[in-house]
């Protein structure tokens, strides 16, 4: 822990002589999604990644004259966290911008694995304290190594093509819009000017084991294949980004096809469509309008097995009869059809247990 003292007796204005210029036109390049003057928080877990995007908006808040919040996220998993919380803070403490943190409880009872359920949880919180400070914009420091990362790791999933895409610019979540404007940026370059910071300032960032723990999906990747690749194939991270870019334009392709596609399926106000018109479009574009349909409402993806499922009893509730009712049970709704009509309903209290 670095002493306090020093975080009184040194100014910000050192730390332009570190900025990274690569990092520095990220954060500019913010000036065409974000509202002029509108207050903006970084969500800082204390490491590397996320501490470096930190200083480096700090700067660019105050030459743009916009109000910076930091977010935590206490996940209360490991022992070490209590003194994760109090780095994060004493670099607030310097950079002299506001800090919040949010406790919160990792629920795995819905199926979900501990790395999910905790990224539910953090993504819950950072919508509290969004609501809390008034933002509505919150910067991530995902990098090019994490979106290589999660390319592998969609492939290894079985994402498809529009799951390749890994992870956008920008997204929605809870009302709440994240940014992640270094994901052009090697880790390699967070480290070097996190080392050149903690010279400065004596801060050091926190390091949580997991990263590289076999346990985890991520940290096994990490561990065992990226350094194989580091070796056989330099830049890979740079030609899986590629990649990404790539998939998000199918993806957006795709997804204004199945809204056409939805759109002229009788529609209504319900969300619901007409399970006729639905099969008059080719097997593939059923199924591409189905996960459409689910994703607006926010509901997570089918595995292949439940999409199956789906599509098989769609297609066959007329060799059954009219009335014939069809439910489909997906996380929280019933995917239902009755009467020619397909729309969803959700799982009651009773049901669920």
């Amino acid at each position: 822990m670095a002493n306090r003292s020093l975080y009184h007796s040194l100014s910000t204005e050192p730390l332009q002589q570190l900025a990274h210029a690569p990092l520095v036109r990220a954060l500019q390049q913010l000036g065409a999604v974000l509202p002029p003057s509108e207050a903006v928080a970084v969500a800082c877990s204390g490491g590397v990644d996320s501490a470096m995007l930190a200083v480096h908006a700090t700067l660019w808040a105050r030459v743009q004259g916009i109000t910076l919040h930091f977010f935590h996220v206490h996940h209360g998993l490991q022992q070490p966290a209590d003194g994760w919380m109090q780095q994060v803070h004493d670099l607030a403490q310097y950079l002299d911008v506001p800090c919040h943190t949010q406790r919160v409880q990792v629920d795995c009872s819905q199926g979900d694995g501990l790395e999910s359920a905790a990224r539910t949880a953090r993504y819950q919180a950072f919508a509290q304290l969004a609501a809390f400070t008034g933002v509505r914009h919150v910067l991530l420091g995902h990098h090019l190594d994490d979106q290589a990362e999660t390319v592998l790791l969609r492939l290894f999933r079985g994402a498809g093509p529009t799951g390749m895409g890994a992870m956008a610019s920008t997204t929605q979540r809870n009302g709440v819009q994240f940014l992640r404007p270094l994901l052009g940026i090697p880790r390699s370059d967070l480290l070097h000017v996190a080392q050149q910071f903690t010279e400065l300032t004596q801060w050091q960032p926190v390091w949580d084991p997991t990263n590289l723990q076999d346990d985890y999906t991520r940290g096994a990747i990490r561990d065992r294949l990226v350094p194989h690749l580091n070796q056989r194939w330099q830049g890979w991270q740079k030609v899986l980004a590629r990649h990404a870019a790539q998939s998000q334009e199918t993806a957006q392709l795709l997804d204004e096809v199945a809204a056409d596609d939805l759109a002229q399926l009788d529609l209504a106000a319900d969300g619901s469509f007409d399970l006729a018109l639905w099969r008059r479009l080719k097997p593939a574009r059923q199924a591409l309008v189905l996960r459409y349909w689910l994703a607006q409402s926010a509901l997570k993806m089918p595995s292949q097995a439940r999409l199956d499922d789906m599509l098989k009893q769609l297609r066959q509730l007329h060799q059954l009869g009219f009335d014939r009712q069809m439910r489909v049970k997906h996380g929280n709704v019933w995917v239902c059809c009755s009467k020619g009509r397909v729309f969803l309903q959700f799982v009651s209290s009773v049901e669920n247990t």
